[in-house]
């Protein structure tokens, strides 16, 4: 599988931050897509099974937690790499985000585009 055929659902309910990360994963060679709301996210997941998730907490319709709870439940999705980036800091948070087995936990607030899309690209390398 070469780096364009790559996947990567961006779950994000700010437009302009979800078009960054597509331009940014486009310009890697990563297909992504996007989703604005947690329903949205779970459908898109679903129809494109894609080779990774960033996926946001604070979302309407569905939270990322529940988007979380759904996939645990689906034996084909519940592989699939998921990484929170959320403004969600707390230590609760976290810990609850890292016992649905994602592979990584950023805070919107601490971390930069490029450190993010190098994490993703690291993901789907391996």
């Amino acid at each position: 599988m070469t780096k364009q055929d790559k996947k990567v659902l961006v779950a994000e309910d700010d437009h302009f931050l979800a078009k960054i990360y597509k331009i940014k994963l486009a310009k890697e060679g990563i297909n992504a897509e996007i989703a604005t709301d947690g329903n949205e996210a779970l459908a898109k997941i679903k129809e494109l099974k894609p080779d990774l998730v960033l996926l946001d907490l604070v979302m309407p319709g569905k939270d990322g937690f529940e988007v979380l709870e759904e996939l645990q439940s689906d034996k084909g999705l519940k592989k699939i790499p998921i990484i929170i980036l959320s403004n969600l800091g707390q230590e609760a948070d976290i810990i609850k985000g890292k016992s649905y087995g994602i592979v990584d936990y950023f805070i919107k607030s601490d971390i930069s585009i490029h450190d993010v899309v190098k994490k993703i690209k690291e993901i789907l390398n391996d």
